[in-house]
């Protein structure tokens, strides 16, 4: 039976916006997700409506991953339509559902962004493959509430990472700090070489990419929306990262400017 060509080398259209801040960081270029995106943040948005946003907005980011990143197998399965036509055979490329793949929770505004993640991994991948980590850390700042760190309260690690797929869903990527911190830790204290270390984000800023791009220089970093609206009206007229020292999204106190403002409170109910 021959094989239908459009199957057989499927190569996934990335949608990306245009900067110069390195092949591995990919901005998706998405008006429904941006759409989205800026009700999430309105000040009018809270609790549960937020839940369905970033359900809706994490549900795209993991699907694009997938597409962009993960490994694919050909295949030969039967249809339904097999008992009435010897044709009803689809022979093409999957997903491949054979390799393993660790989402972890980055506690506490990553905690339903990595549960989205694993549930979908596991209808997606041999769910004997699919884990979810549990990593408990928090920015440390001092009187002016400036960040200074981040602290590591604990973390539940269920096994090594050799050949896997780890993926970090955490909304926002502000100073960097946490990504860096969570890297390292998988890289040097959990066992195995990993196959891809992936950082989903729904916002991030230029401050965060200089100091990811240099410290975790074999993570790919994938974002809905990069914010820099505190920097001037000359630099939002260039692409983004031709000027990437004068780009600024941080405010004096490392929140994001347009940004979200504290989503890991109101996903959480929980403003202490």
């Amino acid at each position: 039976m021959a094989k239908d060509i459009q199957h057989q080398n499927i190569r996934f259209q990335s949608s990306e916006i245009n900067h110069l801040y390195g092949e591995k960081v990919h901005l998706l270029s998405s008006p429904l997700m941006l759409s989205l995106l800026a009700q999430l943040g309105a000040p009018e948005t809270t609790q549960p409506r937020i839940n369905d946003l970033v359900s809706m907005l994490y549900e795209h980011l993991m699907d694009y991953v997938i597409d962009s990143l993960f490994p694919k197998k050909q295949i030969s399965i039967e249809t339904r339509m097999i008992n009435h036509h010897p044709e009803a055979v689809y022979e093409g490329q999957v997903i491949d559902p054979q390799v393993r793949v660790v989402s972890v929770d980055l506690a506490r505004a990553g905690t339903l962004p990595s549960h989205l993640c694993y549930s979908k991994l596991n209808y997606l991948m041999s769910s004997e493959l699919v884990r979810q980590d549990h990593f408990y850390v928090a920015r440390v700042t001092d009187a002016e509430g400036k960040v200074t760190g981040v602290n590591i309260s604990g973390s539940k690690i269920g096994g090594d990472i050799e050949d896997s797929i780890v993926l970090f869903p955490d909304p926002m990527g502000a100073t960097g700090g946490t990504i860096v911190e969570c890297y390292h830790h998988y890289l040097n204290r959990v066992g195995g070489k990993p196959k891809l270390m992936v950082a989903m984000h729904l916002i991030i800023t230029p401050e965060y990419l200089a100091k990811v791009s240099k410290e975790c220089p074999d993570l790919h970093i994938f974002a809905l929306r990069l914010d820099r609206g505190l920097s001037s009206s000359d630099i939002l007229k260039e692409v983004p990262g031709k000027l990437w020292d004068l780009e600024k999204g941080l405010s004096p106190i490392q929140y994001i400017v347009p940004g979200a403002g504290g989503l890991g409170e109101i996903l959480n109910n929980s403003y202490c």
